[in-house]
């Protein structure tokens, strides 16, 4: 009974994670996994990246590994730096004021409707250079991801391959 358990859940588990995939898809894996992480819809990333891979039958585990790739130390710097590229491209300019009416909007209390739409307001400008820079940059991680993962899933699973002794089945007596 316990064999036959713990055979099913085996073939569940393997069945889930996909475990027995080929490199590029795996790789790939990773890379969707990326582009949800850095992708301008923050928040349901990690949603998303898991919808991604069961409607494309892919490793969840890499594609959720790749949506994590985006740490708390990376996102403002990543972000911010995207939106300035994005508001290079689409000409976004910040209101002159942006400095006193940020500090005032400080002041407010973060759960009162006031500071959101004030926030809101502040911020529109940026909307659409925020969500072309962080789509770009989502593009190029994950195809810098898809690069740097392929050749290093290739050299693990060799490695694990070379390492696993060869079993030789008992001798018929």
């Amino acid at each position: 009974m316990i064999h036959f358990t713990r055979t099913l859940v085996r073939g569940w588990v393997e069945k889930l994670l996909h475990i027995h995939d080929s490199p590029q898809r795996t790789a790939a894996a990773y890379a969707l996994g990326v582009f949800w992480g850095f992708s301008p819809f923050f928040g349901v990333h990690t949603l998303m990246a898991l919808i991604c891979a069961f409607v494309f039958n892919l490793n969840r585990i890499a594609v959720v590994a790749g949506a994590c790739t985006n740490l708390p130390w990376t996102i403002v710097p990543y972000y911010t730096l995207v939106t300035m590229a994005g508001a290079a491209v689409t000409g976004a300019r910040l209101p002159p004021d942006f400095a006193d009416r940020f500090q005032q909007l400080n002041d407010l209390s973060l759960f009162s409707r006031a500071y959101w739409t004030g926030m809101l307001d502040l911020l529109w400008p940026l909307v659409w250079a925020f969500h072309l820079g962080s789509l770009v940059g989502a593009v190029l991680l994950a195809t810098l991801a898809y690069v740097l993962a392929l050749p290093a899933i290739t050299a693990g699973r060799r490695h694990i391959h070379l390492r696993t002794p060869v079993v030789e089945p008992p001798e018929a007596g």
